[in-house]
């Protein structure tokens, strides 16, 4: 039991640690030292790309694991409600958002045109899911996913 609960938190640090690596250290990096700006956007898409498919795999694990324990009752607790909804948040940006901005870049985007307002808006939607799931993974990181004895 205590394995099972410290291979779960590692798996949740591992999620929410490159979710922070990536998103608010390594991205920002690329914009701040490339000069294209075009090209700092490929790289980070790329990276952002990887790091939701690692919140896929790694959210997926620990819901399994979570669930082969509590079953149903997983999700009347708000943990795993918690958890579900980090899971959730993961899959609408790697399945709607993802796709929607790529669209809005491959029509091209000048400054002041319809798309670059819809790709603000995306950039801003993607960005509040981003953070809304890292804000949710440490509060799980500080009270565990698990409800402790006493």
């Amino acid at each position: 039991m205590l394995i099972l609960r410290r291979l779960e938190n590692l798996l949740l640090s591992l999620w929410v640690g490159v979710m922070v690596g990536i998103g608010y250290i390594a991205a920002p990096v690329l914009f701040k030292v490339l000069d294209d700006r075009k090209l700092a956007g490929s790289l980070a898409g790329d990276m952002f790309y990887i790091v939701m498919l690692v919140g896929m795999i790694l959210g997926g694990i620990l819901l399994l694991l979570r669930y082969r324990e509590e079953s149903i009752n997983l999700f009347r607790q708000w943990r795993g409600g918690i958890l579900l909804l980090m899971l959730g948040l993961v899959a609408v940006s790697l399945f709607v958002l993802q796709p929607m901005i790529a669209e809005v870049k491959m029509s091209g985007i000048t400054e002041g045109s319809d798309n670059a307002k819809k790709f603000a808006m995306l950039h801003g939607i993607s960005s509040l899911v981003y953070l809304l799931t890292v804000i949710f993974g440490c509060l799980l990181i500080f009270f565990g996913l698990r409800k402790t004895p006493g």
